[in-house]
C-alpha cells in the first residue's frame, strides 16, 4: 500500500520503489491531483519557466529512435540541415528572450558531440546565450568528461539528455545506444556541475509499468534532475512509430501529477505533445506540478503553440510567467 500522505509530504526521497509509484500512478485522478498540488504548493511557487527550443543541426542522426524524423533510419520527408551559424543562433534566442523565454535550448541531431569546429560554435552559442542574461540548455547526444568540463567553463546552464522510457522497454525503441549510455551521459553531466535535464516520452506503446519504472530511475537520481520533461509521442509519418494511436490527455495529467510527487522541487516540463492538448487538459496540468513548458512555434521538428496563445493561456489561468518581454513580430516574420 502507498505509505501515508504524512509519510509522503515528510522530506524529499531517492529510493522511491517501483510498486509504490505505480500504485501512485493508478490512484483515482482526483486524489492523484490533489496530493501532487499540496506538494506543489509546498515546494514550488505557482510560476511558470518558459523556454524555448531550437534546432541548431538538423537531420542525419546515426541513432535509430524509432519516434525520431531526424533519424537517417527515417523515411520521414524532414528537411536536413547542416549547423547554423553562431550568428543565427544567437539572433533566434534574442528573439526568444524579447518574448519572454528565461531558457534557451539548443539541439543537436547528432549520436555523440564532436570536438573540432562545431564543438568550438557550440561553445560560442553557449556563450553568446548567457551573455543575453538567459540560461543555456545543449542537447547533442553522448559527450566525455572534458567536453562536458568545456561547456560548464562556457557556461551551460543545463544539458537534456532523456531516458525516453524504462530499462525494460528501451530496447523495442532504440537499438544503437545503450540505457547505460544514456546514464553515463547524464553522470558526467552531472559531475561537471552542470544540471541535468531528463525525462522521457509516453505513448511509445508502453505499459503503465514501464512509466512507473521510468519514474523509478529519475526519482531515485540523487539530486533529481532540475528538469524533467514529460514528452507525449508526435507520431510522424516515415518513423516506427508512425501508426502509434494518440495518448489521452489524463495519461499525461497522471504522468506530470506522479513526477511532481515524486521530485517536489524538479522543473517539470509540459513538453512535446503540448499543442495536442485541450487549454483544460493544460491548466489541470499546471494545476498538478507542471511548472516549465517548451515556449515556442517550433519543437526541432514539430509544432508547438505560438508565444502569444501560451501567454493568453498563462495570463488566463492567473499563472505567473517572466512578462519582461517584448513582442517582436516585425523580427519573427524576417527571419
Amino acid at each position: 500500500m502507498i505509505k501515508s500522505r504524512n509519510q509522503i509530504f515528510s522530506k524529499i526521497r531517492f529510493d522511491w520503489e517501483r510498486k509504490e509509484i505505480l500504485e501512485i500512478l493508478n490512484m483515482p485522478l482526483i486524489d492523484l491531483m490533489w496530493e501532487a498540488q499540496i506538494i506543489h504548493r509546498k515546494f514550488n511557487k505557482y510560476k511558470v519557466q518558459l523556454a524555448s527550443l531550437y534546432s541548431v543541426k538538423t537531420g542525419g542522426c546515426q541513432e535509430d529512435c524509432s519516434y525520431c524524423s531526424q533519424s537517417i533510419y527515417s523515411s520521414s520527408e524532414i528537411k536536413n540541415h547542416p549547423q547554423l551559424e553562431v550568428d543565427q543562433v544567437l539572433a533566434r534566442a534574442k528573439i526568444a528572450k524579447n518574448e519572454g523565454a528565461e531558457r534557451f535550448c539548443m539541439g543537436w541531431a547528432w549520436r555523440e558531440i564532436r570536438d573540432g569546429k562545431s564543438f568550438n560554435s557550440m561553445l560560442e552559442m553557449v556563450k553568446g546565450v548567457r551573455d543575453l542574461g538567459m540560461e543555456a540548455c545543449v542537447t547533442a547526444g553522448m559527450l566525455t568528461d572534458d567536453q562536458a568540463s568545456k561547456l560548464a567553463s562556457a557556461g551551460l546552464t543545463a544539458y537534456n539528455h532523456n531516458l525516453d522510457t524504462s530499462p525494460e522497454y528501451y530496447e523495442n525503441i532504440i537499438t544503437t545506444r545503450t540505457y547505460q549510455d544514456r546514464l553515463e551521459t547524464i553522470k558526467r553531466v552531472r559531475n561537471a556541475g552542470i544540471n541535468v535535464c531528463c525525462g522521457g516520452i509516453i505513448g511509445l506503446g508502453e505499459t503503465n509499468g514501464d512509466r512507473a519504472s521510468l519514474l523509478e530511475v529519475l526519482s531515485n537520481m540523487n539530486p533529481h534532475p532540475e528538469s524533467v520533461p514529460i514528452n507525449s509521442l508526435v507520431a510522424i509519418e516515415g518513423t516506427g512509430l508512425e501508426d502509434n494511436q494518440e495518448i489521452g490527455s489524463i495519461e499525461m495529467i497522471r504522468m506530470i501529477a506522479t513526477a511532481r510527487i515524486l521530485m517536489p522541487k524538479s522543473k517539470i516540463r509540459l513538453s512535446a505533445g503540448r499543442e495536442k492538448l485541450s487549454k483544460e487538459a493544460q491548466i489541470l496540468c499546471f494545476q498538478c506540478g507542471a511548472n516549465s513548458i517548451f515556449y515556442g512555434d517550433e519543437l526541432l521538428t514539430t509544432s508547438n503553440p505560438s508565444f502569444q496563445s501560451d501567454r493568453k493561456l498563462l495570463n488566463e489561468v492567473g499563472v505567473s510567467f517572466n512578462k519582461d518581454f517584448e513582442t517582436s513580430e516585425k523580427t519573427l516574420s524576417s527571419l
